[in-house]
């Protein structure tokens, strides 16, 4: 369900919006900060990226491993299967 924050930006003939320093603050929106785009039929959704795992799609307890995200729980299972 969606909520209304009642800010109205327009955007700029470079195609960009700007997201109010509230808004960023709320959400944990640091300056560099990766965005997902969804959308879901005429909205358009942005989310916070998180990186989940390549293996499963985990999102929690993610470490890089040569370029790549894996979850604490594959990893542990891969080295199993190594071991």
């Amino acid at each position: 369900m969606l909520k209304s924050t009642g800010i109205v930006r327009k955007v700029d003939e470079l195609g960009r919006i700007v997201i109010p320093i509230e808004l960023r603050r709320t959400m944990d929106i640091e300056e560099k900060d990766a965005l997902e785009i969804y959308v879901d039929e005429e909205k358009i959704v942005l989310k916070k990226y998180q990186p989940a795992c390549i293996l499963c799609g985990n999102a929690e307890d993610v470490v890089y491993y040569k370029g790549k995200s894996l979850c604490k729980v594959c990893l542990l299972e891969l080295s199993k299967q190594i071991s």
